[in-house]
């Protein structure tokens, strides 16, 4: 896929719905349209939000967008008006904290001119024309040589030149009135050597993961059931027989096909952040009846040992203590904290209901690790949890990843650049020992059945994913880590015997298809459906 262009990569997507091509595009633009949206909010956290935001539009507009786009100027515009509406009011004080944050990263040459244009570059790109936008997207964003710059505002390269030129002399008066003085070449230099940053390790894939979910499984799903309906309902109508194909598609996870809408996803965060409240005040004013009584008895006390100096210090401390505890049962950070806690008992409770769901990399999470991942998570029903049971997975095994990593480049460089024979060639290189279940997870991949396009580069790949429904082989090298190549699509056909069962389940659940075929079960009415269904289901479980 890296070798095709980005139109190629954009048809190939619409045409498919290839998650491999549409993964490309988000790798080969995710480090510009991350560091736009990151100078407009100045927080790493809205950053990554708006930039899923930015590629959930490109899937959905894909079918419209003109052959002749300039895509790293449409994600740009895309990404900057995006991030201009989220911040909205807040724009001024975000501005002053990417300041900062920039002061601190950059080398002191380029810092001074990068600390005054940052703040004002976006709104600057913004006031110049799309052809002129694009020309410098595509030169100090993206480097770009000036025949690549020709062939894609479809130039030649002297008439692509002056583009650039008049461009950034635009720029440079529009900072000029803002009390920036720089010439073009200092300009032009700085915007190349700094609107571009590193996007978070790993970004690529979560994006690709949420994007592909909202956009690409969902739409697959619900044209899966339309059709699935359809059959059934010629079936019945007309009395033949039709047989419904049901694709089972392992890796993107077919089961948590929900509305990937970034905005949505905060408002349900917020939400849930609420949900547990009830219980824990509950328990929050059980305590406080128990301090009660707790103070009363103290004071009995203090009546009956006046004559004890000693005594009478240690329960006035008590007391003091107790009255302390009550006046925080009530303090909104403590009712959050509280909340959190309950969500990672939840979730570990999950995991202990499922050990076969655990992995040895999940002894690498500390309790503030738990609680970072399981804030933001939903767990209100088991599609919730599902999800959540991978998301952690997922976590642990990029907190494995860069302990692997350096000791495979320690391994490469005692070994005059051979890579190992055997995972366990790499253990008298680790700085501090590393538990042999995680090592034993993982082989060394077979560079003849590598992928093009998902594996270059990578030397481990897990055994086996743990869920194929919604994870991918997680594959490890010296350089990066990350998913490897999702299976093969797995055909099953759907038995026509079952075609009046999934028209009852259809009649009391309209609109909705099962996710797990056992739900049919009330709905069968003979043996011979009792065997389709068993021979379906045994068909499914060998597929995973």
């Amino acid at each position: 896929m890296t070798g095709l262009d980005d139109h190629e990569l954009l048809a190939e997507y619409v045409r498919t719905e290839s998650e491999a091509a549409f993964t490309t595009l988000i790798t080969r633009y995710v480090n510009l349209v991350h560091s736009a949206a990151r100078r407009f909010t100045g927080n790493p956290h809205h950053a990554e939000e708006i930039t899923q935001a930015v590629f959930i539009i490109l899937a959905r507009k894909a079918r419209s967008l003109r052959r002749g786009t300039v895509l790293s100027g449409w994600l740009y515009q895309t990404a900057r008006l995006t991030a201009a509406n989220f911040v909205k009011g807040e724009i001024r004080r975000q501005h002053r904290e990417q300041e900062a944050y920039m002061q601190s990263t950059l080398t002191e040459p380029d810092s001074a001119a990068w600390e005054q244009v940052a703040p004002l570059l976006d709104e600057a790109m913004g006031r110049l024309g799309e052809a002129d936008r694009n020309a410098v997207v595509l030169r100090f964003f993206e480097n770009k040589s000036a025949q690549e710059i020709a062939t894609a505002l479809k130039l030649n390269e002297a008439a692509a030149h002056k583009r650039v030129n008049r461009a950034v002399d635009k720029l440079r008066k529009l900072f000029s009135k803002r009390g920036v003085t720089l010439s073009a070449a200092a300009l032009g230099g700085t915007i190349a050597a700094n609107s571009v940053q590193a996007a978070p390790v790993g970004f690529a894939v979560t994006i690709s993961v949420a994007v592909m979910k909202g956009a690409t499984v969902a739409a697959s799903v619900t044209a899966l059931v339309n059709g699935t309906i359809k059959t059934i309902a010629m079936t019945t109508i007309q009395k033949t027989v039709t047989t419904a194909a049901i694709l089972v598609t392992a890796g993107a996870g077919i089961y948590e096909a929900h509305e990937a809408s970034t905005l949505q996803t905060q408002v349900q965060a917020l939400q849930q952040q609420q949900a547990p409240l009830t219980e824990q005040i509950q328990q929050l004013q059980r305590e406080r009846d128990e301090a009660k009584n707790g103070l009363a008895t103290l004071a009995d006390a203090i009546v009956k040992v006046k004559g004890n100096s000693s005594e009478l210090l240690k329960l006035r401390g008590e007391v003091s203590r107790l009255r302390l505890d009550a006046s925080q049962i009530y303090d909104p950070s403590v009712q959050t904290a509280l909340a959190w806690q309950a969500k990672k008992k939840k979730l570990q409770k999950a995991f202990d209901e499922r050990p076969d769901q655990r992995i040895s990399e999940m002894q690498l999470l500390t309790d503030n690790k738990w609680l970072d991942l399981v804030k933001d998570l939903k767990l209100d029903s088991e599609d919730d949890i599902r999800y959540a049971i991978s998301f952690v997975r997922t976590s642990a095994k990029m907190l494995s990843a860069p302990i692997i990593q350096d000791a495979l480049k320690k391994f490469i460089a005692a070994n005059n650049g051979n890579l190992p024979d055997d995972v366990s060639q790499l253990k008298p290189f680790f700085d501090q020992p590393l538990d042999d279940a995680i090592l034993q997870r993982y082989k060394i991949l077979d560079k003849e059945a590598t992928r093009s396009g998902w594996l270059e580069g990578m030397v481990l790949i897990e055994q086996v994913a743990t869920d194929k429904w919604r994870e991918t082989q997680f594959a490890i090298g010296p350089q990066k880590a990350g998913l490897g190549p999702p299976p093969e699509t797995v055909h099953l056909e759907f038995p026509q015997e079952l075609n009046s069962a999934m028209e009852s389940y259809q009649a009391q659940n309209p609109k909705k298809v099962p996710s797990d075929f056992n739900e049919l079960r009330p709905y069968l009415t003979t043996p011979a459906q009792q065997a389709a269904l068993e021979k379906l289901i045994k068909a499914l479980e060998g597929s995973k």
